[in-house]
């Protein structure tokens, strides 16, 4: 599955409560799972881990769809096989 798919996936199930929830009250959520990641990751949780790091793609594309930005073009623009600061593979960025 690309990241489109994935996105499109999203919106079909939760475009019905993420477009009634608007952009502030998705990035709540957003950042609400970026923290349970995080203690998942303080606490050595592997499998919390995994299931953190699904959720938190989930409301990454959330946000995308609320903002209208097709995130797998937006991250391929930035990030297509190169670094976008220094412009290698792989980065040598100091």
């Amino acid at each position: 599955m690309h990241i489109g798919e994935f996105q499109d996936m999203i919106r079909r199930l939760y475009w019905h409560k993420d477009s009634k929830r608007g952009v502030e009250k998705n990035f709540i959520h957003l950042v609400e799972e970026i923290g349970e990641l995080g203690r998942a990751i303080v606490d050595g949780n592997r499998e919390a881990i995994e299931s953190e790091l699904a959720d938190s793609l989930a409301w990454l594309v959330t946000m995308a769809n609320v903002l209208d930005v097709n995130i797998e073009e937006a991250a391929l623009s930035k990030y297509n096989n190169v670094c976008p600061k220094c412009g290698s593979s792989p980065c040598s960025c100091p």
